[in-house]
């Protein structure tokens, strides 16, 4: 009896640590529980069997992605026509599959343990976390979402963000709670070393957060950025399309001539281009012609030769220019097996669900001048794209579309995500959704200015171009990834070694 209360207060442990670290990310950003959560998850399946330990990995799994993609729910089920029941069930499924990661990871964790000595141990658990953050980043097309990195994003680990990206932020963070945890186990010099250069690589951390990696080049640019904050609904309404489009044009008008450039979201129109109505287009052409001021559109935009439509961001200016989106989110921008899943529920028919993915080869957006690094929504979640238009761009942009997710964590984690790309490749970020958070970010992360969630608003402001190449810039993930599969194969060499002894 006392075994199985054991055991289910283990479980209960793996449980509430995976729910807690949410927490860690905006916009609570309690960043310590991103060494203690781990930690504890830790401690749930350390010396057990290995179905024991992915059963608590897969329990650790479901109370992370239960709270911090939650957000999925209210796309499924407000603004994807889908009944209560299988919106919940829909949402389960999704949860329960990222948390397979956690469970093989935990799985693997132990094996390999039961090879090594004590010592290896923590080490075995922060490769194999960062082994499984990375493939849960590309299988499928990947989900970064809440990797441990981001939630650092305010605290002295930040400061190596633009020398190793966020995955090396992230694998910091989980050695840091592997130390954590090995000094609750034994103790021993090695140990309280190991203890003192976690210690250090905080404050070396906080010391490169005031590094100068990048420098200003030219002067800065006035930009308008526009938050229709309209409803969702209104994106698939034709009642409501010339409203909504008139709503973007109205919102503008003050800032013709005022700033250099005025920036729409991705979703500003929902419409083709070329299907608008021509006089509106002459109109917007029309300003930026006499004003000077170039215009940003998020907007679908078709290839009329092929019949491939994109999500895209269109400048009207000096230098026009498309951005055709490359990263699509599945189920939303493009359904998976169309021919098997369309017409199952009404979550796979939305409007517009069939978008091509941009080419890979795409030229940076000029706007007034500069050249800038464009995403769309859920691609800057993806460090490693975002760097493909730089060192040469000297700003980042960004248009979301984050109505979907109505009033959850799910727009502040977001902008945490984007703000990691700004401190990566220190370059100043101009961020534009529909209902918010819409900000301007410095090259350190912080925000210069923002918007409020669910309100009309035009953020008005100063980005100044910047130059230069972080080390993230010029050398991406492959550092932490090759480091971290070169620990994997030393563990695993070890492992085999102590077998045979």
């Amino acid at each position: 009896m006392r075994n199985n209360k054991n055991h289910l207060l283990y479980d209960l442990l793996a449980t509430v640590s995976g729910a807690l670290l949410p927490l860690a990310f905006a916009p609570l950003s309690w960043f310590f529980l991103a060494v203690l959560s781990p930690a504890l998850a830790f401690a749930s399946w350390h010396g057990v069997r290995p179905g024991v330990a992915a059963r608590r990995g897969f329990l650790f799994g479901l109370g992370l992605f239960g709270v911090g993609v939650s957000w999925v729910y209210v796309a499924i089920h407000d603004y994807g026509f889908t009944g209560a029941p299988l919106a919940a069930l829909l949402t389960f499924i999704f949860v329960a599959f990222l948390a397979l990661f956690i469970t093989l990871q935990a799985y693997l964790s132990v094996r390999l343990q039961q090879r090594l000595p004590l010592i290896w141990h923590g080490l075995v658990f922060a490769v194999m976390w960062m082994v499984f953050e990375w493939l849960r980043g590309w299988v499928l097309t990947g989900f970064p979402w809440l990797d441990l990195g981001y939630s650092q994003l305010t605290a002295p680990l930040a400061g190596y963000a633009p020398i190793f990206g966020s995955y090396g932020v992230s694998m910091l963070t989980v050695l840091s709670a592997a130390v954590l945890w090995q000094l609750t186990q034994q103790r021993s010099r090695v140990l309280w070393s190991a203890f003192a250069c976690v210690v250090v690589v905080w404050l070396v951390g906080w010391g490169l957060r005031s590094v100068a990696w990048s420098q200003p080049v030219g002067k800065p640019l006035k930009v308008a950025v526009v938050q229709g904050n309209l409803s969702q609904l209104t994106k698939w309404d034709p009642d409501k399309i010339m409203q909504r489009l008139n709503h973007y044009a109205d919102l503008s008008e003050p800032y013709w001539g005022k700033v250099d450039a005025i920036v729409w979201p991705e979703n500003a129109m929902t419409i083709f281009w070329q299907d608008a109505p021509e006089d509106y287009r002459a109109r917007l052409q029309q300003h930026v012609k006499e004003s000077g001021t170039d215009l940003v559109i998020g907007l679908p935009y078709s290839n009329e030769q092929t019949g491939e439509y994109y999500s895209s961001l269109l400048v009207l200016g000096k230098t026009p220019g498309v951005y055709n989106k490359r990263h699509l989110v599945p189920f939303g921008e493009y359904v998976p097996l169309a021919k098997l899943l369309r017409g199952l529920i009404k979550f796979f028919d939305l409007p517009m669900s069939g978008f091509s993915p941009g080419s890979e080869h795409q030229k940076h957006l000029e706007v007034a001048g500069q050249p800038l690094a464009p995403s769309i929504c859920y691609e800057d979640a993806f460090g490693s794209e975002v760097i493909d238009f730089l060192p040469q761009a000297t700003l980042l942009i960004n248009g979301s579309n984050n109505a979907w997710y109505g009033n959850s964590l799910a727009p502040h984690q977001h902008l945490q995500i984007s703000r990691m790309r700004a401190l990566e490749t220190a370059r100043e970020l101009i961020r534009a959704t529909t209902t918010g958070i819409s900000a301007l970010v410095d090259q350190h992360g912080l925000i210069i200015a923002r918007t409020s969630e669910f309100k009309t608003e035009v953020l008005e402001g100063q980005v100044q171009p910047r130059t230069g190449a972080t080390p993230y810039v010029r050398m991406g993930n492959w550092p932490v990834n090759i480091l971290t599969f070169v620990l994997l194969a030393v563990l695993y060499g070890l492992g085999r070694r102590q077998r045979q002894i």
